[in-house]
């Protein structure tokens, strides 16, 4: 895990990303996703760093998923740097963030209350 690159505007992890050697980050001007990305945008326009520092909840763009979004709602409750040792922890005891592909251990839910329960005990159905 690479701590340092936190998380994205709309709550990807971007410390356990595995296309993070060439990224910069959704909030550098080289930004591969910037002219596509609505909560980049969105977050831009309302001047915060992150779709969880947001008054509103919303479901724009990538919080329309599952991952993105209950990360998002994880850290707007608990605070960032705990959503960060949940997912640090879980990394350590094998809960993969990617496998092949986008797809891991964290997308494989469908519940938002299961997804945040995983989160924090990186076990299912605690």
């Amino acid at each position: 895990m690479k701590r340092e690159l936190g998380i994205a505007r709309c709550g990807l992890a971007c410390c356990l990303c595995a296309e993070n050697e060439n990224c910069g980050g959704c909030g550098a001007d080289n930004c591969h996703d910037k002219e596509w990305c609505e909560n980049r945008k969105c977050s831009m326009e309302k001047e915060i760093a992150h779709c969880f520092a947001c008054k509103e909840v919303c479901r724009k763009g990538l919080l329309q998923k599952i991952k993105p979004y209950v990360f998002t709602l994880f850290a707007r409750q608990y605070g960032v740097e705990h959503l960060l040792d949940c997912l640090e922890r879980n990394e350590q005891n094998g809960v993969v963030y990617h496998r092949e592909g986008i797809s891991g251990d964290y997308d494989t839910f469908d519940n938002v209350e299961e997804l945040m329960e995983f989160i924090e005990t990186g076990k299912r159905g605690v």
